[in-house]
């Protein structure tokens, strides 16, 4: 089963994307598939990658920094790669972080000035 490929139709469908978005990482180099005249195979390595790429998306991390943090596994290897990641994962927690809490006071403002609104409706609509 791991000689398994994917067509290009069937992997867009196995990671609910577009057809444009995987031919965007082909291009931007995340995935390497197989060529069989004008038709893309995806091995299970590609598989792999791509739910590493996807998984770093849902994180919010930029296309470019998952680019070089898979680069790092073909040329340093996996410990490096783990490394690269709990220094890539440190960051962008940080990040999630301040928009957590520039969030929280967007939505402690909204909800003050819709109060006001509301209690000037019910008091003093004249």
């Amino acid at each position: 089963m791991s000689d398994t490929r994917l067509s290009f139709k069937e992997m867009c469908a196995k990671f609910d994307v577009t057809p444009r978005t995987l031919r965007y990482y082909e291009y931007i180099e995340l995935l390497h598939p197989e060529r069989s005249g004008r038709s893309r195979f995806f091995g299970p390595k590609e598989v792999a990658r791509m739910t590493l790429i996807m998984r770093g998306r849902r994180f919010g991390i930029k296309l470019e920094d998952i680019r070089q943090w898979l680069l790092i596994y073909e040329h340093e290897g996996t410990s490096a790669q783990m490394q690269a990641f709990v220094e890539m994962a440190d960051r962008q927690y940080a990040e999630l972080e301040e928009q957590r809490l520039q969030l929280e006071e967007a939505m402690r403002e909204l909800k003050e000035l819709r109060d006001e609104t509301a209690a000037f409706l019910v008091d003093g609509s004249s």
